[in-house]
């Protein structure tokens, strides 16, 4: 059997030992699953046991299973928390982000390493938060609204900056190669508005239980089109799949609730099941975890982002807490907007691709990006269990 075969069935092995030391782990307190998928990656790869190694077709698979969770986090997107104060302040919390970030990317690393540093520094993960806010039935939770906005736009709002200042153009070519892509898009949202959807949502009930599956199918064609689409423009592949997701979100809208929930379902049976699963622990498997062991100044670092992490993007996502928020919550929302990973892997390969950043530096912010998937949903989700009820009788006194 050779190499890639192993790392293949090594992934798919991993892929379902992890949830079980999820469940174990999580009677004393409750860790995301990708952290365990990131570990025992590390774990079976080159920097510790070396039973799996670098794969062209498993990387492939693994874009797959990227572009695949961003398709999610943009059909999870609810509209209505852009509306009014909570999208403004979303918003302008990322700009500072962005802003502080570049700045202290200049700092660390002066020159384009610094808007790679930048990027990294001023996204959230949108689709690693989405799952845990699920589970503690927070999503539709004016907390959950605050927190989505948030992390949506730490999420477009990278893929936008890498576009931009990234794809290797001008940045005014950048800019119009970019207009464009939003007009492809514009116009699909408006096919999704405007073109009466009976007729799909007919078909995808019909094959919703045979083996049709008609809605899953036009996922598929939807997400390979509009990545499509940004890869032949030359940009990003994840703005593709993260705006195929608002176009599926907005198709469905008007569709039986019990047919949506079910196709949902079907969705995410595929991503969480099966691809987003591999990008993970692929990403595990090829952490450059030598170069920060034989790096102490970069192994050093470590603490140091996660602070940059928490003060660059999770300060200002404060500013998005919902109106009536108390103290607890809106360090809750500081620790949710400074989770993340996917953006920080992504920009980080284009970065070490390029000749930008070096692997170790890249390890670094990944690493990083893991600790603040490992941590801050874990401190922000005790924050928010933490009952409040001691205050209650100083409340009635007053009253």
């Amino acid at each position: 059997m050779n190499d890639q075969n192993v790392t293949v069935l090594l992934i798919f092995v991993l892929a379902v030992v992890a949830p079980i030391v999820a469940r174990a782990v999580g009677r004393w307190v409750r860790v995301p699953i990708v952290v365990f998928e990131l570990v025992l990656g590390i774990i079976v790869g080159p920097s510790v046991l070396g039973w799996a190694q670098e794969s062209a077709f498993v990387d492939v698979l693994s874009q797959f299973g990227l572009a695949m969770l961003f398709f999610v986090a943009g059909s999870e997107i609810e509209f209505g928390a852009f509306q009014g104060r909570t999208g403004r302040r979303a918003v302008g919390g990322w700009f500072i982000s962005i802003t502080a970030g570049i700045l202290a990317g200049w700092l660390l690393a002066p020159g384009e390493a610094a808007v790679v540093i930048g990027v990294a520094l001023c996204s959230t993960a949108l689709g690693t938060l989405l799952p845990i806010l699920r589970d503690e039935g927070e999503l539709r939770t004016p907390f959950g609204q605050s927190v989505s906005a948030i992390g949506a736009v730490g999420e477009f709002g990278p893929l936008i900056a890498i576009s931009l200042f990234l794809g290797g153009r001008e940045p005014g070519v950048a800019t119009l190669v970019l207009i464009l892509f939003v007009a492809v898009v514009g116009l699909a949202i408006w096919w999704a508005f405007r073109v009466p959807q009976g007729a799909l949502h007919r078909a995808v009930n019909v094959s919703l239980h045979t083996s049709g599956q008609f809605a899953i199918r036009v996922v598929f064609f939807a997400l390979a089109v509009l990545v499509a689409v940004s890869i032949v423009l030359d940009l990003d592949m994840l703005l593709g799949a993260f705006a195929a997701g608002v176009v599926w979100r907005l198709i469905m809208r008007d569709a039986d609730h019990a047919d949506r929930e079910a196709v949902d379902s079907k969705v995410e049976a595929v991503a969480f099941g099966f691809l987003v699963p591999v990008f993970f622990i692929y990403t595990g498997i090829t952490f450059d975890l030598q170069a920060l062991l034989e790096d102490p100044v970069l192994l050093l670092s470590l603490p140091l982002l996660l602070v940059l992490l928490l003060v660059i993007r999770g300060l200002p996502s404060m500013l998005a807490a919902p109106a009536d928020a108390n103290r607890r919550d809106r360090i809750a929302v500081a620790f949710f907007g400074a989770t993340g990973l996917p953006i920080i892997v992504a920009v980080t390969a284009i970065g070490v691709d390029e000749g930008i950043i070096p692997s170790g530096m890249a390890s670094a912010l990944v690493g990083a990006g893991m600790l603040s998937v490992l941590l801050f949903p874990l401190i922000g989700t005790l924050l928010r269990r933490e009952p409040v009820k001691a205050s209650a009788p100083l409340e009635d006194d007053l009253a």
